[in-house]
């Protein structure tokens, strides 16, 4: 005997008095048995039009060119000679201070000494720049960018942090410490944060 109170060599047979629900026209929503009572509000048998989620904004482009580097002398000079204190202070900035100039600054070099290579690590951060401030990806692709001209595409990065508010020497506590003090910090978008 099965569990359903049938033998088990009985066949299924529809019962025939039970009625299939009525089909609807499409478009129609079945009704839920919540009356409509406000006379502001009205009954309609088509579904409700979602609105479109927002249109992503066009990039904008970089406050200076790849190849600016003499608009600011200090960070081409800096960058020239110690590319890994230049990069550090970026990424420092880029992390929101969840990671330190000097580790950052330590890790690139360490690359640079044993692969000769440090585009492979800076160019995330280029990437990270741009998302966080709607960028174009010009002249070319980031990684790309980094391996061709990596003492241009540092210095680019750092006038654009420097052209977006930043006090690169005092770091990324050091700017939240001067808002806090009253003196305003550059905007950075919302959706960015680790």
């Amino acid at each position: 005997m099965s569990p359903f109170g049938k033998s088990d060599n009985q066949q299924f047979t529809p019962d025939s008095s039970a009625t299939a629900p009525p089909l609807l026209p499409y478009g129609a929503a079945p009704a839920t048995g919540i009356p409509v009572s406000s006379a502001n509000q009205t009954y309609s048998s088509t579904t409700p039009t979602v609105p479109a989620p927002p249109r992503p904004q066009a990039p904008v482009p970089w406050s200076t060119g790849l190849c600016g580097c003499f608009d600011d002398c200090h960070s081409c000079c800096m960058t020239c000679c110690c590319p890994c204190i230049t990069f550090g202070q970026i990424s420092e900035i880029i992390d929101r201070g969840s990671s330190t100039c000097g580790s950052n600054g330590v890790l690139y070099a360490l690359i640079m000494c044993f692969t000769g290579c440090p585009f492979f690590y800076s160019c995330s951060y280029r990437s990270k720049l741009r998302a966080q401030y709607n960028l174009e990806e010009s002249p070319c692709g980031d990684c790309l960018v980094h391996c061709c001209c990596e003492a241009c595409a540092i210095c680019q990065e750092y006038r654009e942090l420097k052209n977006h508010g930043f006090d690169m020497s005092l770091g990324w506590h050091g700017n939240v410490e001067k808002q806090n003090r009253g003196i305003a910090m550059p905007p950075m978008q919302q959706g960015m944060t680790r």
